[in-house]
C-alpha cells in the first residue's frame, strides 16, 4: 500500500456526510415504519408494538446524531476545548445501542477539541474490533494537553478489521469510501493533533494507544 495521501476538503466532507447518514437511515427508518403501522392498524397491541418501536428507535438516533456531532462536527471554534464529561455523555448513549458495554475510566476535564474527536473515533474503532460484543474499557494517563489514551477491547474472537492496522499506520486503503472514511478521519485527527497510533491485538483484547508528545 502505498502512503495516506490528503483528501480533499471537499471529498472528505462528504464521505464523512455519507458515514453518519448511513448510521442512522435505520433508526429513523423503523421511525417510519412505526408511524406507517399506527396509521393503518388499529389493533392494539400493534399500536403498542408500534409506539415501542418508534421510542426506541428515537432514542437510537438520537444517540447516534449526538455523538457524530461531537465526533466530526465542529464542536466550537479552533482551538476549542471540549469537556470530558460531555464526551463520556454520548459515547455511554451511543454504546447503549451497540452490542460491547462501554467502561470509561477517564477523568473529568477540559480537553482540546481534536483530542477529544480523536478519542470517540478510536471508540469507534474499538467498537469494530470486537463485533460479537464484549468491553471496551477507555483509559487515559497525562495531562489533558498530552494525554496517552489506551483503549482495550476485550470479548469472544476480537479481530483488527481488514486494512485497519495499515490505515491507522498511514497507509492508503484499497478503497476510499463511506466505511472506510472513518479511520482515515482518525488518522487525520491524530497527525494534526500531533499523536501516534498504535493497534496490536493480545490473546483476546485489541488495544489502541494514543500517544500525544508533550
Amino acid at each position: 500500500m502505498s502512503e495516506l495521501k490528503e483528501l480533499t476538503a471537499l471529498d472528505l466532507a462528504a464521505l464523512v456526510a455519507s458515514r453518519v447518514c448511513h448510521d442512522i437511515i435505520s433508526p429513523v427508518g423503523a421511525i417510519t415504519n412505526g408511524l406507517e403501522v399506527l396509521d393503518e392498524d388499529n389493533a392494539e397491541d400493534m399500536r403498542e408494538f408500534a409506539m415501542d418501536l418508534i421510542r426506541k428507535s428515537a432514542r437510537q438516533a438520537s444517540a447516534k446524531l449526538q455523538f457524530a456531532r461531537l465526533a466530526f462536527g465542529a464542536a466550537g471554534s479552533a482551538g476549542a476545548e471540549i469537556d470530558l464529561g460531555d464526551a463520556q455523555s454520548v459515547a455511554t448513549g451511543f454504546m447503549e445501542n451497540e452490542k460491547s458495554e462501554l467502561v470509561w475510566d477517564v477523568p473529568r476535564s477540559l480537553m482540546p477539541k481534536n483530542l477529544v474527536k480523536l478519542l470517540l473515533n478510536l471508540i469507534l474503532i474499538a467498537n469494530q474490533c470486537v463485533p460479537r460484543g464484549g468491553t471496551i474499557t477507555v483509559q487515559m494517563q497525562g495531562e489533558p494537553s498530552a494525554p496517552t489514551f489506551t483503549l482495550s477491547a476485550k470479548g469472544v474472537n476480537p479481530r483488527i478489521p481488514l486494512g485497519m492496522a495499515d490505515i491507522l499506520s498511514g497507509e492508503e486503503p484499497e478503497r476510499v469510501d463511506a466505511h472506510s472514511v472513518q479511520p482515515i478521519y482518525a488518522v487525520l485527527l491524530a497527525r494534526e493533533s500531533g499523536v501516534k497510533l498504535d493497534l496490536v491485538k493480545e490473546e483476546d483484547t485489541v488495544k489502541i494507544t494514543a500517544v500525544k508528545s508533550a
